[in-house]
C-alpha cells in the first residue's frame, strides 16, 4: 500500500506565499512523476503542475511564473512553492503520484487534500 501525506496548506493573504509538501510512504519500487491538481469549489479539478522522476515540469498557464515545482526522489517528496498568490488560487490542492509498488505494476495514488485559501 502506498499512502501520499500532504502539508503547508493554510490562509494566506494575496501577494502572500505558502509551500506544499507530499511525502509518498510505503511499498515503493519507483516513482514516475509526481504532480499536484487542485479543485475550487464548484469546479472541476485542474492540473497546477508536474514534474518527472528526471525533472521536467510542466505547468497550467495560470501559475506560470507564480508557481515551482520541485522534488526530493531520496525522500520521495513532491513540493509546490507558490508565490503571488491571488484569490483564485484558493481551492483544495491534491498531491498525484504514478508509483510503481514493482517493477511490473504501475498505479496512480492521490493524497487526502490540503486547503489553500487566499484573501483578498
Amino acid at each position: 500500500q502506498v499512502q501520499l501525506v500532504e502539508s503547508g496548506g493554510g490562509l494566506v493573504q494575496a501577494g502572500g506565499s505558502l509551500r506544499l509538501s507530499c511525502a509518498a510512504s510505503g511499498r515503493i519500487f519507483s516513482i514516475n512523476a509526481m504532480g499536484w491538481y487542485r479543485q475550487a469549489p464548484g469546479k472541476q479539478r485542474e492540473l497546477v503542475a508536474t514534474i518527472t522522476n528526471s525533472g521536467s515540469t510542466n505547468y497550467a498557464d495560470s501559475v506560470k511564473g507564480r508557481f515551482t515545482i520541485s522534488r526530493d526522489n531520496a525522500k520521495n517528496t513532491v513540493y509546490l512553492q507558490m508565490n503571488s498568490l491571488k484569490p483564485e488560487d484558493t481551492a483544495v490542492y491534491y498531491c498525484n503520484a504514478e508509483v510503481r509498488p514493482t517493477a511490473w505494476v504501475n498505479r496512480d495514488y492521490w493524497g487526502q487534500g490540503t486547503q489553500v485559501t487566499v484573501s483578498s
